[in-house]
């Protein structure tokens, strides 16, 4: 009976020795060092885990410090991306940023009280919506209409002009120079319009939302 008293003190010494190596084990690989893995200068947040974003578009307009490939939802990495969608995402871009510049302008000269003759009595903001006389609105709705029928196909691409990029909206009469200028000094510039563009988009939803709120006056003079 001693004996099976010891044999079982034996195996409990065993067993806590063992739970204790393993516990001390445990905790230095905590404290290790982790394994050093190759960055990018690419964001893949909501992409497949682990899945390298693509770095074909590295080098194009608009990927550059400091997110360089900013693609959190994976898109470039998708089955059948290619360059021609990629250009196609890069013009809507465009084209919001555009807009957006407009409405931020827009937004902030109605709010300062500038009228066209015969609208003084429309009011800024979301007011104005409803306050905009129907004949008006047929015009712009039909100006916005021949706009985009005008650039459905080809952006930029009229009587014969070969655009550069998506929005190259010259049609070989309005040039500023832009021929004269390098390829780095172009890139530049297009780089400036698509960053102004990503914050415009930023600064009209912000503008409408504080209006919502009812505290746009507090961030605007």
């Amino acid at each position: 009976s001693q004996q099976n008293n010891n044999n079982n003190n034996n195996n409990n010494i065993i067993t806590m020795k063992t739970a204790l190596f393993l516990t001390l084990c445990s905790s230095a690989a905590a404290f290790a060092p982790s394994k050093q893995t190759t960055s990018t200068t690419s964001l893949n947040l909501f992409g497949p885990a682990g899945a390298p974003s693509n770095q074909a578009f590295a080098n194009e307009v608009g990927a550059q410090a400091p997110l360089g490939v900013f693609d959190p939802a994976g898109v470039l990495d998708s089955p059948g991306f290619d360059k021609v969608e990629f250009d196609r995402l890069r013009w809507v871009e465009l084209k919001h940023g555009r807009v957006a510049m407009l409405a931020v302008v827009g937004y902030l000269v109605t709010y300062a009280g500038v009228r066209f003759p015969g609208a003084g009595d429309i009011p800024a903001g979301f007011d104005a919506l409803s306050a905009i006389p129907g004949m008006v609105w047929a015009q712009m709705i039909a100006t916005w209409a021949l706009m985009e029928a005008a650039n459905s196909n080809t952006p930029g691409e009229l009587n014969g002009f070969k655009p550069e990029f998506p929005g190259d909206f010259r049609n070989g009469a309005l040039d500023f120079g832009w021929d004269k200028l390098d390829d780095a000094a172009k890139k530049r510039k297009r780089s400036i319009e698509l960053n102004n563009g990503r914050a415009a988009q930023m600064g009209i939803l912000g503008l409408m939302v504080h209006e919502k709120l009812g505290n746009v006056a507090d961030i605007l003079p």
